[in-house]
């Protein structure tokens, strides 16, 4: 009611002043190429920045990290001779890289020279990407961890026959079958520049980048 009671009072005169809205179709936003920052630098330049500022994985990062999980998987070739000897057609899948497992196996100490290589020319080098030092980082704590079957089973000594022995054939196959999920999970995310994250690994190979 007040404010019905203030425009009697208001003059005519002031009333035809007052400007008539637009109505909202004939309203045309404005292009965004000519939307400005508060600085005045026009948005369409900074979209073109932002493009332009992302860089996928380089060539030779994916590549030595794709290198990287060799090392593991080689190792790892000793705990399938269960399963070769069970599944004979098992061992034509692996029969592409007899060449370099024989190459690999001929240098002396070539496991604990790798090994070294690695973890010191590439995960402790500044020098190397990133992407690169953590997927080294990952290939070297798996390859320490393929060690422990092995000490466990010279501490127990299982045997040829019995439980410990049926114990010792399910280890070393879970393993060697752990160990080729590592190998061709880390493999792929490498050649696609993805980062890959093993089970059990990847948090500790984080905490030593």
């Amino acid at each position: 009611m007040a404010s019905i009671s203030f425009l009697r009072l208001a003059p005519a005169a002031s009333l035809k002043t007052i400007p008539k809205p637009y109505p909202l179709s004939s309203f045309v936003p404005p292009s965004p190429l000519f939307l400005k920052s508060p600085t005045g630098t026009r948005l369409s330049q900074k979209l073109t920045i932002t493009r332009m500022s992302y860089n996928p994985t380089p060539a030779t990062d994916r590549l030595i990290s794709a290198v990287a999980y060799t090392l593991p998987f080689f190792n790892s070739l000793q705990y399938g001779r269960f399963l070769f000897a069970q599944y004979p057609q098992l061992g034509l899948l692996f029969e592409p890289l007899i060449p370099l497992l024989n190459l690999y196996r001929s240098m002396p100490y070539a496991s604990f020279v790798a090994f070294f290589a690695l973890y010191l020319g590439v995960v402790r080098n500044p020098s190397f990407s990133q992407y690169v030092r953590f997927n080294s980082m990952q290939a070297v704590t798996l390859d320490v961890l393929l060690v422990v079957p092995l000490l466990l089973a010279r501490i127990f000594n299982p045997g040829r026959s019995g439980l410990g022995f049926k114990l010792l054939i399910w280890g070393h196959n879970a393993v060697f079958l752990f160990s080729c999920f590592c190998f061709v999970y880390g493999l792929v995310s490498s050649v696609l520049g993805k980062t890959p994250y093993l089970p059990f690994v990847g948090e500790a190979a984080g905490r030593q980048i």
